[in-house]
């Protein structure tokens, strides 16, 4: 009988050990629309994640979802406001401009930084010093954790490309608004398609004469073997970043240690993703090539002669008067600041 209530005290004391380690871990749930193994979701996943983890000492534990398991993209706002799905999640802003409009003048630029490097740093100056954009996150329900960089963009063409400000006569298909009155402007017709591995049908068709979309993407549906003359640039702005918010009220109930360690591994995370963004960048062109692809490499005067072409401020007056006429006043202000913001690192 002693030895049987000795072996009960013992395994309750177990018991008890084991629910206090339990309900004293943090486990944030995570969306994702994309399946893990690229550059971002490996970065959010082996440095960002794993970063949190060390710096919590185990205490705060990410439950990862990949591949739309609990939210798609365009639903992944929604999905992170709400928190019932999910805790933590990434939100891309071209999918919501209407909950996040001022997050949609990043991609208003038709060039950018010559570096990952750079672009990080941009980006971090921005959310650091213009307080507008977080606020922007705020009426959504989200705190931003950290963000995450994109490939830059690139043409995918079914010929030879001998001009980018002369497009007259053929078709091209891209997502962004912006991206879409450049390539009318330089006299290109755009179609809406949904995107799917159809695009590259219609590109063999010649429904398609190419794509303006960010260079992983195009890969992903193997653009290049229809549309194999590719031309790139590190400076061909995308402005496409993904932000991995959590949802405010579940960021306000964690204890100081825990934001704590979180932004330890924001700040760790974000020395490495220039560099990241630069290798990958170089390692995907250098694949894509070997595969049949001929990569095009834009020089300074190509760029140039993209950016006067695309006639990228008169859109931007157009988009500025469109939020003023919808009551957001501060609209051309901010838009001067990250103007601002964007020329110090192209031009330091």
């Amino acid at each position: 009988m002693k030895l049987r209530t000795v072996m009960l005290h013992t395994l309750t004391i177990a018991a008890l050990s084991f629910i206090t380690r339990a309900s004293a871990e943090t486990v944030l749930r995570y969306t994702d629309h994309e399946p893990y193994g690229n550059m971002r979701t490996k970065a959010i996943n082996d440095i960002f994640f794993a970063a949190i983890e060390k710096e919590s000492q185990g205490h705060v534990r990410v439950e990862a979802h990949w591949n739309g398991e609990l939210s798609t993209s365009y639903n992944a706002l929604r999905t992170v406001q709400d928190g019932e799905k999910a805790d933590i999640g990434i939100v891309v802003p071209e999918y919501t401009p209407k909950q996040l409009p001022l997050f949609q003048i990043f991609k208003s630029f038709p060039i950018g930084p010559n570096s990952g490097e750079k672009q990080a740093a941009f980006f971090q100056h921005v959310f650091d010093d213009m307080p507008e954009f977080n606020a922007e996150l705020a009426k959504n329900n989200l705190v931003n954790l950290e963000f995450f960089l994109g490939y830059p963009a690139a043409f995918f063409s079914t010929s030879p490309m001998t001009s980018l400000n002369n497009l007259q006569g053929t078709t091209w298909r891209t997502a962004s608004f912006w991206h879409q009155a450049y390539l009318e402007n330089v006299g290109g017709k755009v179609v809406k398609m949904p995107w799917n591995t159809q695009i590259t049908d219609a590109l063999k068709s010649g429904t398609l004469n190419g794509l303006l979309v960010n260079l992983d993407s195009g890969d992903d549906i193997q653009a290049q073997k229809a549309a194999k003359y590719i031309q790139l640039s590190p400076q061909l702005w995308m402005g496409h970043v993904y932000l991995l918010t959590i949802n405010k009220a579940r960021w306000d109930a964690l204890s100081a240690e825990d934001k704590a360690a979180i932004r330890r591994a924001a700040t760790s995370t974000q020395r490495q993703i220039g560099p990241l963004l630069d290798s990958s960048l170089r390692n995907m062109a250098d694949s894509m090539r070997q595969s049949g692809a001929s990569i095009s490499w834009l020089s300074p005067t190509e760029l140039q002669t993209w950016q006067q072409a695309s006639r990228y401020q008169q859109e931007q007056d157009k988009w500025v008067a469109e939020q003023e006429k919808a009551g957001f006043n501060d609209a051309g202000r901010i838009l001067k600041q990250v103007t601002t913001a964007l020329n110090q690192e192209m031009y330091k």
